[in-house]
């Protein structure tokens, strides 16, 4: 998917990576979002490629993935929900390797203000064991 996004447009996967750069303007040293009506260009412009990114992604995945990340509003969260959705314990990897990647993804995800129940984390950390955890 990297080299994908990428070959359209290598502003896309930097989008998906660092999130979408929202306009803001700078007014008595206090930076807040500006108004869509001062919107100029180079702003419509960073806004149109996370729309690109979604929509690059919306139509990479199945319709079953599709209905978890339908409600995403940037192509970084829908990049964090697929990889948590997706998220497996590796082969020969240790459990706290795996913790480490797993608060990783959470904690993004928390970044963007998408968070998941303390039940849900662990029923998810559950399933994502391998067979062989199983008795124990």
């Amino acid at each position: 998917m990297t080299i994908f996004l990428q070959s359209l447009d290598y502003q896309l996967w930097h989008i998906v990576v660092n999130g979408p750069r929202m306009p803001t303007r700078t007014i008595g040293g206090v930076v807040s979002l500006k108004p869509e009506n001062e919107f100029n260009d180079n702003d419509f412009k960073m806004l149109q490629l996370n729309s690109k990114a979604k929509h690059v992604l919306f139509c990479a995945v199945g319709p079953n993935e599709y209905n978890r990340i339908s409600s995403c509003d940037t192509a970084k969260e829908i990049m964090l929900v697929h990889e948590y959705e997706l998220f497996l314990m590796h082969d020969n990897e240790s459990i706290s390797d795996m913790f480490t990647r797993f608060t990783t993804i959470i904690n993004s995800l928390k970044n963007l203000d998408k968070s998941y129940s303390n039940q849900e984390l662990v029923r998810k950390i559950l399933r994502c064991l391998p067979k062989n955890w199983t008795p124990k």
